[in-house]
């Protein structure tokens, strides 16, 4: 047993500190980067926002939306060979720039992943995302991948350990997705007494990465524009979205009128709802580690977009960035007392 003294902080705990600027409007900000992947070294040009690969969040409708603003979406595990082909034959042809196949780490994966290539081998991306991104069984199989596919960028996840993100990176990954536990509909912290701050995990993931030439991506924890803004200024290079991105009409999820109201359904991807869906119902050797809400119903999701992008931009032009990549640069983050941690949160 260890006990580690320094103190690590969620985006609640901080905020970030004005300085002085040069930019007259929030439209001088540049939110679009540029990145040269480490292992498949190829280019990606973008607004590096991303939606999670979560079946209520990664949809193929969410996908065309988030591409016309350059957004990145990682598809969900849980279509079928046909669904992508049915998809990709109707969709932009620089629908591939800005989407992802998502896999597990199992051998039914692996087939349906080969199966989706070989009809569509346009596909850039690749990500391979389970609970526990610490297990031996799942590097094996990123090290696999990457022999297989040499050429395809490959995410990998969930881990939130600098030493784990190099390992990654060093296995075969070209961007590492970090956070385990901070999502709205996550209850591995509750279930498992297992976590790590976020803040605190981009900044130790952010060094350990961009050390060797890699990248990371910030996933969960995001329930403002405020929290993704201090999130690219901890330095991370994307920002994966779930919650913030549930309930619109591009969600998957049952449209539900309640009272005159209307709802969408919105679960962490080891829910019981989830497992249930997928592969039976919970095994009796473990527990779910997520939950089931029902989110109101937001319309269409650029509208949300909007609000989240000029956060951002605001968010620059009160520290002086010109572009996204300035941010990181730019910020320096205010511990937040406890009393005006409670006011700040309502």
């Amino acid at each position: 047993m260890h006990i580690e003294h320094d103190i690590k902080l969620g985006f609640k705990d901080v905020m970030i500190r004005p300085k002085r600027s040069t930019l007259k409007s929030r439209s001088e900000v540049t939110l679009e980067r540029t990145f040269t992947f480490l292992n498949s070294t190829s280019t990606w040009t973008g607004v590096p926002i991303m939606a999670a690969n979560m079946d209520t969040v990664g949809t193929f409708e969410m996908a065309l939306a988030l591409m016309e603003q350059k957004l990145f979406t990682a598809i969900h595990k849980h279509y079928s060979a046909k669904q992508w082909d049915t998809f990709l034959n109707t969709a932009p042809k620089d629908i591939v720039n800005y989407i992802a196949i998502s896999t597990g780490i199992g051998t039914e994966d692996a087939e349906n992943l080969k199966t989706v290539f070989k009809s569509h081998p346009e596909l850039k991306f690749i990500c391979i995302d389970v609970a526990n991104g610490y297990s031996e069984h799942f590097v094996n199989f990123l090290q696999q991948t990457r022999e297989q596919y040499p050429d395809k960028v490959i995410i990998a996840g969930n881990v939130v350990t600098g030493e784990m993100v190099e390992q990654l990176l060093l296995s075969g990954a070209d961007i590492v997705k970090v956070g385990i536990g901070p999502g709205s509909v996550c209850t591995t912290r509750v279930k498992t007494g297992v976590g790590y701050p976020q803040l605190s995990a981009i900044i130790e993931c952010a060094d350990a990465a961009h050390g060797i030439g890699g990248q990371i991506i910030s996933d969960g924890g995001c329930a403002t524009p405020g929290d993704v803004a201090k999130a690219f200024g901890a330095g991370a290079d994307f920002v994966m979205l779930g919650g913030m991105l549930a309930g619109h009409t591009e969600s998957g999820g049952e449209l539900i009128t309640r009272n005159g109201e209307q709802f969408k359904q919105f679960y962490g991807m080891s829910s019981a709802t989830a497992m249930d869906k997928y592969v039976g119902g919970v095994a009796e050797y473990r527990a779910s580690e997520g939950k089931t809400v029902e989110v109101p119903y937001k319309g269409d999701v650029k509208n949300t977009l909007q609000d989240i992008l000029g956060g951002i931009r605001s968010t620059c032009t009160y520290v002086g960035a010109r572009r996204l990549k300035e941010l990181t640069k730019r910020t320096t983050f205010i511990r937040v007392a406890e009393q005006e941690n409670q006011v700040y949160n309502g």
